[in-house]
C-alpha cells in the first residue's frame, strides 16, 4: 500500500542524503526511482540533487506551475516506478502536494517527501504546511543546534552577519546563508 510521507528538518540535517541513500538501496534491488528537485534550487547543478557529504544524483525538475501527477504519470508510461523522491518538498504549492496525493491513491506509487519544516521567519512553507496536513507519514530528521539541543528553526545571516527577520521567504543558499539553531537560540538571534 503506497504512502505519502513527509521527512523535514531544518537545513543541514542531512535530508539529501537520506533521500539519495534511500533512493540507491531501490535502485540496487532492481527498482526504478523518480527524482525531483525544485526548478530553481541548482547549487548541485541544474537537475541535480546534491548533499554536502558530495553524493549527487541527476533528477527532473518541476516549477509552480508544474502538474506532479501528469508529470509522474507521464513517466510512468516509460516504465513502472517503485518509488518518487521530491528533495526541497518545502517549495511545491499546495496543489501540488494533493497532486502527490492522488499519486499515492490513484496511481499506488509511494511518494518520500524531503524538505524544510519552516523558513527563516519560523515560518511554515506552503509545501510544507500543506505536507504536515495530508501526509500519511512524518517524519523528523534532527539536527542539533551549537548548544546540543534539537535545531528546529533557522536564521538567515545578512552581509553584517547578523539574523535577518524579513526578506523574501525563498533565497536559495546554504551554510554561508543559514544557521540551524534550536528555538531558544533562535528567539535570542531575532530579538524575540
Amino acid at each position: 500500500m503506497a504512502k505519502l510521507h513527509f521527512h523535514y528538518s531544518t537545513m543541514n540535517a542531512g535530508k539529501s542524503t537520506l533521500l539519495l541513500q534511500a533512493a540507491h538501496n531501490y535502485n540496487e534491488r532492481g527498482m526504478e526511482t523518480y527524482l525531483l528537485i525544485a526548478a530553481f534550487d541548482d547549487r548541485a547543478g541544474k537537475g541535480r540533487i546534491g548533499s554536502r557529504i558530495g553524493l549527487s544524483r541527476e533528477a527532473d525538475v518541476f516549477g509552480d506551475n508544474c502538474d506532479l501527477f501528469e508529470k509522474i504519470r507521464n513517466r510512468m508510461e516509460e516504465g513502472p516506478i517503485a518509488c518518487v523522491f521530491i528533495d526541497e518538498a518545502q517549495f511545491m504549492t499546495r496543489d501540488q502536494v494533493w497532486q502527490l496525493a492522488r499519486v499515492v491513491d490513484d496511481l499506488n506509487v509511494p511518494i518520500m517527501a524531503y524538505g524544510l519544516r519552516v523558513d527563516f521567519r519560523g515560518e511554515l512553507f506552503p509545501g510544507s504546511a500543506a505536507l504536515l496536513a495530508i501526509a500519511d507519514v512524518m517524519r523528523e530528521v534532527r539536527t542539533i543546534c551549537h548548544c546540543g539541543r534539537n535545531a528546529t528553526m533557522v536564521i538567515r545571516r545578512g552581509a553584517d552577519g547578523k539574523a535577518l527577520t524579513d526578506g523574501a521567504q525563498v533565497q536559495v543558499g546554504g551554510n554561508e546563508t543559514y544557521v540551524s539553531l534550536c528555538r531558544r537560540h533562535w528567539r535570542a538571534e531575532v530579538g524575540l
